[in-house]
């Protein structure tokens, strides 16, 4: 079975993340516009009739705010936690809010199987309503995505070892952040045990507790003001060498852009 995968948009302008097969398809949240999802099916073959769902990791405007339009105008699901579901109806970004029809509810660790796929949502520490990444298999090939995380506990780390395909947040660089413009209150929540990680505290982790079975690794949810993909790349590339690990050869390692989508792999 081939599996597709597609990163729409990566950062804090907004995420989406499909997945697929020849038959039907998934997206990992929908926080960027619903004209630019559309655009950017259109231009790679790819149909919004073939989508079973969307699943959500948290409730925060760069995750939700086309999930109203695809349930409502495309009769899509949408699959939150219940504690998620509430701060989706409570958001000021829902124009086009979330009917009851289109709402289904996920519990963590619980694996629920959905046509070609099968996926586990797992708590994640973020400062959103009851954050959530999710491993997703697809004929013996694993997901996981952990788009907002600030940093990596027991469970996260349970699931980033069963992947086969990584989507890891690298959302700042240190100095960047610490000598950039931003308050000193967006600087501490950022960096906080429920913020965001920075490049360093992710490489290590990785090049420390690599996957056997990982493949790829697609560093996601760049800022746009305190790090750039080469940085973000490079901390990985060297973090990895200390380890004997040669990234582009034993673990293919690429940093999603923010606001253009990336290619659509195809794996086998």
């Amino acid at each position: 079975m081939k599996v597709r995968f597609m990163s729409l948009g990566s950062g804090s302008s907004g995420n989406c993340y499909y997945l697929g097969t020849d038959n039907e398809g998934i997206l990992i949240d929908a926080g960027i516009g619903i004209r630019s999802i559309k655009k950017i099916f259109k231009e790679t073959g790819l149909s919004l009739e073939n989508i079973r769902a969307v699943f959500v990791t948290h409730d925060h405007a760069d995750h939700i705010k086309a999930v109203g339009h695809l349930a409502g105008k495309h009769n899509i699901p949408i699959y939150a936690t219940q504690e998620v579901h509430y701060g989706i109806s409570r958001s000021y970004c829902m124009t086009e809010k979330l009917d009851k029809e289109h709402t289904r509810f996920i519990r963590k660790e619980e694996t629920i199987r959905l046509g070609d796929f099968e996926i586990t949502c797992f708590e994640v520490p973020h400062d959103g309503t009851d954050n959530v990444g999710y491993c997703v298999v697809i004929d013996g090939k694993t997901f996981s995505f952990l788009t907002d995380i600030g940093h990596i506990t027991e469970t996260a780390a349970k699931y980033i070892a069963k992947a086969n395909y990584l989507i890891l947040e690298a959302n700042y660089d240190e100095t960047m952040l610490q000598m950039g413009p931003y308050p000193y209150h967006l600087k501490m929540r950022i960096a906080s045990p429920n913020g965001h990680m920075c490049n360093r505290e992710m490489a290590d982790y990785i090049a420390s507790n690599m996957p056997e079975g990982l493949k790829y690794l697609w560093l996601c949810h760049l800022s746009k003001d305190n790090n750039h993909p080469e940085l973000a790349y490079k901390t990985v590339e060297m973090a990895l060498k200390e380890k004997n690990i040669i990234a582009g050869q034993d673990l293919q390692v690429i940093p999603l852009k923010r606001t253009v989508p990336s290619e659509l792999y195809c794996f086998e």
